[in-house]
């Protein structure tokens, strides 16, 4: 095999389901660079968290060099709106994720997420019922598909009586974003999606403009009222914010859930051990964005100054791919990295990123996480994988499987 082979082989859908060991001779080369005009690619841990803390590295779309690249669309790119703060660079990226951040978490909404723990648990419980008397299920399309945007409904304040025409307008948008999707689609697929964007918008413009009126206890409401010492968002950035929540947080959650029952069914010692300790949970959770990353690289960087980076002059202007699931993997951070070990006493991943771009939603996609995983384990009798590996979706950056039917002999109460 050629080295200039590589980055095809590993974005090649024949290899989605264990890219791992080819990762494993990425790192051979930390600093890859295949052909002109390419992304340098870098993929040992300590490089990449050194770069996104690097403020030489842009997250900034218009700095991209190369435009239409449908590997670096981000999740408002379907939507028409502006980018949303993580494709932005200081200081209007702190602007913007300090106001976002009033109304999610600490220190003005401390307890936001965690205050949603019996009502996500709710949610876990009644998804799970809706199994009902089934020798198979499917994780993701019965499971790990809907509990992310019910969630995301209730956190932004959707009425429940609008939920289901919510989730029908987000179905066609998420998988308009699917790059292998949107090349095959046809016109029947393509006029759905533009459909769903212009009912979605529409829907939530009117909502932000109820809001503005009469706030609620949600988070729209809080963004349409915010006016804190970094101003006010405009409402096309309050459409923006909540359109990164909604798609940005579903997909990585639905394939955190759903790569951590897959690794759960293949190590059925720990499975078990979920299952009599579910406290468990947390450090599973930490392990598994570590083992099987939902974000397996950030491709949306650009260099605004040279970088040396082991003795390679990384030029101006270049794009940058951060490989997070093979920094994950690198033996100089971690030992025995090819093992899932729930035990391991030192997980400081790369899977919710770091810096200033770190995972917005990563408290509450570890909350979902957890809650899902425990009571799955808990309510799911003799759950067994009835195929490994699993189809997976296309999309190489976002990996997860497609399906995830499990048999089983029931479910418990």
């Amino acid at each position: 095999m050629t080295q200039a082979s590589l980055m095809r082989r590993i974005t090649d859908y024949a290899n989605r389901a264990n890219p791992y060991p080819l990762y494993e001779e990425l790192r051979k080369t930390p600093v890859l660079h295949e052909e002109e005009g390419g992304p340098y690619v870098i993929s040992a841990y300590y490089d990449i968290q050194s770069l996104l803390h690097d403020p030489r590295i842009s997250s900034d779309a218009t700095n991209l060099a190369v435009a239409g690249d449908d590997e670096l669309s981000g999740p408002e790119a379907a939507t028409g709106l502006p980018p949303s703060f993580i494709r932005l660079d200081p200081p209007e990226h702190d602007r913007l994720r300090r106001i976002a951040n009033r109304s999610f978490g600490p220190p003005h909404r401390a307890r936001r997420i965690d205050s949603m723990r019996d009502e996500l648990a709710e949610i876990v419980s009644g998804l799970i019922d809706g199994f009902g008397d089934t020798q198979q299920i499917d994780v993701v399309d019965q499971f790990a598909y809907p509990f992310p945007v019910t969630v995301i409904c209730r956190l932004l304040g959707v009425p429940r009586e609008d939920e289901p025409r919510f989730r029908a307008w987000v179905d066609p948008l998420v998988a308009s974003l699917d790059p292998d999707t949107r090349k095959g689609a046809d016109a029947d697929f393509q006029r759905a999606a533009q459909e769903a964007r212009m009912q979605l918008g529409m829907y939530l413009a009117g909502l932000v403009e109820q809001r503005t009126k009469e706030p609620r206890d949600d988070m729209l409401s809080d963004l349409a009222t915010s006016h804190g010492p970094d101003g006010a968002m405009s409402m096309m950035e309050v459409l923006s914010t909540a359109v990164l929540l909604l798609i940005a947080g579903h997909e990585t959650t639905v394939n955190l859930i759903t790569n951590g029952m897959l690794t759960l069914l293949r190590h059925p010692e720990i499975l078990q051990r979920l299952r009599d300790h579910p406290g468990l949970a947390v450090n599973i959770v930490e392990e598994l964005l570590r083992y099987e990353p939902p974000v397996q690289l950030v491709p949306q960087r650009t260099c605004i100054a040279d970088v040396e980076l082991r003795r390679v002059t990384i030029p101006k202007g270049s794009r940058i791919w951060l490989v997070l699931a093979a920094g994950n993997r690198d033996p100089e951070r971690f030992q025995d990295p090819d093992r899932f070990d729930p035990d391991r006493k030192d997980i400081e991943h790369l899977g919710f990123g770091s810096g200033i771009h770190s995972c917005f939603g990563a408290p509450l996609a570890r909350l979902e996480t957890q809650l899902a995983l425990s009571e799955l384990a808990r309510r799911l009798d003799n759950p067994r994988l009835v195929e490994d590996p699993p189809p997976y979706r296309q999309n190489a950056v976002l990996r997860g499987p497609r399906h995830l039917n499990v048999g089983i002999d029931g479910v418990h109460p």
